[in-house]
């Protein structure tokens, strides 16, 4: 879970002024929050998450509690492949995320032989993802969804416009699906360096390679 911290600074003369700091980590937002109180310059503090929800620091303490069971900081890797010549698509998520302390990983693939094209493949590379959020009971929270298709980040976070009917309906499924989780997609271009796993998987689902995978990290 990523948020904001703002406090409102107050002067000996009573005089205030709102900051506001970057994203962070709730675990490390809260820490720094303790620092801030400790200036006894602290008038009000709250934490706000990028859908405007905010929390007081009381309230946030009691959340970050009952996240220690449930995954938290989820991170969706994603990307497609298409082989022209078979006609055959393949799909690939690597998943990372925290429960309490621990780090996970899950990685899953799917081959698929009705799509069109590669930017298709990696619309349902990202479905595959936003799906399998449900098995990991992912609800209520900002999921970040990494991927190199400039397309589906674009289209998706509404920077770019959708005229393809096609793209539209892969766009329909995915905020279907995050709707029903209650999830706020966060969507990010990477490299392709980048997103090598991904890509891996995907590619081994086009030659049958079927993945399912899921371990703690150290």
């Amino acid at each position: 879970m990523r948020v904001r911290i703002n406090w409102t600074y107050q002067s000996p003369k009573k005089q205030t002024a709102l900051f506001q700091s970057d994203e962070l980590d709730a675990d490390l937002a809260l820490l720094l929050s303790d620092d801030l109180e400790r200036t006894g310059r602290t008038k009000t503090i709250e934490f706000e998450d990028s859908r405007g929800v905010t929390w007081t620091k009381k309230e946030m303490l009691k959340l970050m509690e009952e996240l220690e069971e449930e995954p938290s900081s989820v991170i969706v890797y994603f990307d497609g492949s298409f082989d022209k010549d078979t006609g055959k698509s393949g799909a690939g998520a690597a998943i990372y995320y925290k429960i309490g302390k621990e780090n996970y990983r899950v990685r899953i693939n799917r081959t698929l032989d009705e799509l069109t094209s590669n930017n298709e493949a990696e619309f349902a590379a990202l479905l595959l993802g936003a799906n399998y959020l449900e098995e990991l009971s992912v609800t209520g929270q900002n999921v970040q969804f990494k991927g190199d298709s400039l397309v589906v980040i674009n289209q998706l976070s509404g920077e770019w416009p959708c005229y393809e009917e096609q793209h539209q309906v892969w766009i329909n499924r995915i905020e279907e699906v995050l709707s029903k989780l209650k999830v706020t997609g966060d969507y990010e271009s990477v490299p392709r360096k980048e997103n090598k796993e991904a890509d891996q998987l995907s590619k081994q689902a086009i030659q049958g390679m079927d993945v399912t995978s899921q371990i703690k990290l150290d």
